[in-house]
C-alpha cells in the first residue's frame, strides 16, 4: 500500500479544516508566528514555501518583506480568507494553493525558504511530510520547522486540543535527528518559552524550533 492508497485520518482532510475555519470569521490572530519572525528577519528575501499557511499571517508578513511566497493549505476556506486579507504591500507576491499534505510532493519545485509552523501529524506521517518539504530546499536554502513540544501536554494541549495526541508533539532534537547530517547544517535546535492562551487562561509553553541549511 502506498501513501495514496492509505486511509486518511479525517483530521487532515479538507472537509475537517473547512468545517473548523467555518466556525468563525477568524481563527488565528493574523500576526506572523513569532519564531518565523525571529529566524527569518535577517535572511535576504527570495522564494518561500509556507506549508500550512492557514489564514495567511506568515505569508502576508513574508510577502511584505519582499519574499515571493507559495502558500499551501488543505482548506480552501482558509485560503480564500487569507487571500482576501492580504495587505496591499504584499502585492502579487503570494500564490495561494490547496494541498493535501498526506499526498503532496514538491515535483521538482525548490524554494530558498521552506517554513512549516505547527504543521502536526503523527510521527510516522510527519517524517514523510517533512522529508518532502525538505526536498524542496535547494543547496544554500533554509528549512524552518516550528512545532509543539511534548512538554506542552501539561497545558491541556493534548488529545482534547483539536485532536493533538502525544505522538504529534516533537522536540527540536528529534526533528534534527531526522535530517541527513551529510546534506544539512543544523543551525538552530531550540526550546523557546512563550505564553499561550488556552481557553480562558494564560499558560507557559515552549516551541520546538529547528532551522537548518542545505549544504
Amino acid at each position: 500500500m502506498n501513501d495514496h492508497d492509505a486511509p486518511v485520518d479525517e483530521r487532515f482532510t479538507a472537509a475537517y479544516w473547512d468545517d473548523r475555519y467555518g466556525t468563525a470569521d477568524r481563527i488565528w490572530s493574523g500576526a506572523p508566528n513569532a519564531q518565523l519572525v525571529a529566524e527569518v528577519t535577517d535572511l535576504p528575501p527570495g522564494t518561500a514555501l509556507d506549508a500550512g499557511c492557514g489564514e495567511g499571517g506568515d505569508a502576508h508578513w513574508l510577502a511584505g518583506r519582499g519574499w515571493r511566497v507559495t502558500a499551501l493549505d488543505v482548506s480552501e476556506v482558509a485560503l480564500r480568507r487569507a487571500a482576501a486579507h492580504a495587505p496591499a504591500e504584499a502585492g502579487d507576491r503570494i500564490r495561494w494553493q490547496q494541498a493535501d499534505f498526506t499526498a503532496w510532493e514538491p515535483d521538482g519545485a525548490v524554494f530558498d525558504l521552506v517554513s512549516a509552523q505547527f504543521l502536526h501529524f503523527p510521527s510516522a506521517l510527519r517524517k514523510r511530510v517533512y522529508a518532502r518539504l525538505a526536498a524542496a530546499v535547494p543547496p544554500g536554502g533554509t528549512l524552518l520547522i516550528v512545532a509543539r513540544e511534548p512538554s506542552e501536554l501539561h497545558a491541556g494541549m493534548g488529545h482534547d486540543c483539536h485532536g493533538h495526541e502525544p505522538d504529534m508533539f516533537v522536540t527540536a532534537e528529534q526533528l534534527a535527528a531526522e535530517l541527513d547530517p551529510a546534506a544539512w547544517e543544523v543551525l538552530v535546535t531550540d526550546s523557546r518559552p512563550r505564553v499561550a492562551q488556552v481557553d480562558d487562561r494564560e499558560v507557559p509553553i515552549s516551541d520546538a524550533v529547528l532551522r537548518a541549511r542545505r549544504r
